[in-house]
């Protein structure tokens, strides 16, 4: 990868991480739009906790699974703010780490089914007519 790549990828992932690491911190706490479509006809109480009525939401269940990345933050971490930005810099390493290993694996792949991969990206020299 040249040099001006890198910076580019470099670039990408430090204004990811940032994003997800301090400004997911603002989101806000209130039901997004296929939330707020799946209560309809749910009734809430005031922490936003379904109490009845008859919507998709009030057939809602803890997941199954859990794991340290469950409902966007860390479990074992108090401050929901710290946990939630944690978890998205978690996400945004993970994702990077395995989009690059693909993109390395199908890269080296490309180069061995032609032989040599670097051939097919250097520009060949033509000779000029006299």
């Amino acid at each position: 990868m040249r040099k001006r790549s890198w910076g580019f990828v470099v670039s990408g992932l430090l204004v990811a991480l940032l994003l997800a690491g301090v400004v997911s911190g603002f989101a806000s706490a209130h039901p997004d739009g296929l939330e707020s479509a799946l209560r309809e006809g749910c009734t809430v109480d005031a922490e936003g906790a379904v109490t009845g009525g008859d919507c998709p939401a009030g057939q809602e269940r803890e997941h199954e699974i859990g794991g340290p990345l469950a409902d966007y933050g860390i479990s074992g971490i108090a401050d929901d703010t710290l946990s939630t930005g944690l978890s998205g810099v978690v996400g945004v390493l993970l994702t990077f780490a395995l989009a690059g290993g693909g993109f390395w694996l199908v890269r080296r792949r490309a180069g061995h089914a032609g032989g040599d991969g670097d051939a097919a990206a250097q520009p060949t020299s033509v000779p000029r007519a006299s």
